[in-house]
């Protein structure tokens, strides 16, 4: 199964130069644990909530520089689940940016692969039952 049929496509970002309160309140908004951080567009980073809570009561006065992973991991579309789950489990990290000639297109997380998991499982049982 490739990531291109597991991944929410054109994720929310947020600008490096934005605040952690900003990003804060887009991922409440979203129900997400992790927000892609771009310079014009670029992808740069990433942020999450362990990174806010590291920052609380200065939500406000920081940066997402200041928080913001750099160094990322990410996959490509035409990659495989397997492939993200041993990227996942390597990195002990919970999202993937995907990214497509340069540019991010989306994001993997755990709860995609999960869902995925157990579409699989589903299919299999009713394979099992004919």
């Amino acid at each position: 199964m490739q990531i291109v049929n597991l991944m929410t496509w054109n994720p929310i970002t947020i600008d490096q130069h934005d605040t952690l309160s900003k990003a804060k309140g887009l991922m409440d908004k979203g129900h997400f644990r992790r927000l892609p951080v771009t310079d014009n567009g670029r992808l740069v980073g990433i942020v999450t909530e362990r990174d806010l809570h590291k920052y609380s009561g200065f939500l406000e006065s920081t940066r997402v520089t200041a928080a913001m992973r750099t160094g990322l991991v990410t996959i490509t579309p035409s990659d495989t689940a397997e492939d993200a789950a041993l990227l996942l489990l390597k990195h002990k990290i919970g999202g993937l940016p995907v990214v497509a000639d340069g540019e991010l297109v989306g994001i993997v997380t755990t709860s995609d692969l999960m869902k995925a998991f157990l579409r699989v499982v589903k299919a299999t049982g009713e394979i099992e039952q004919r």
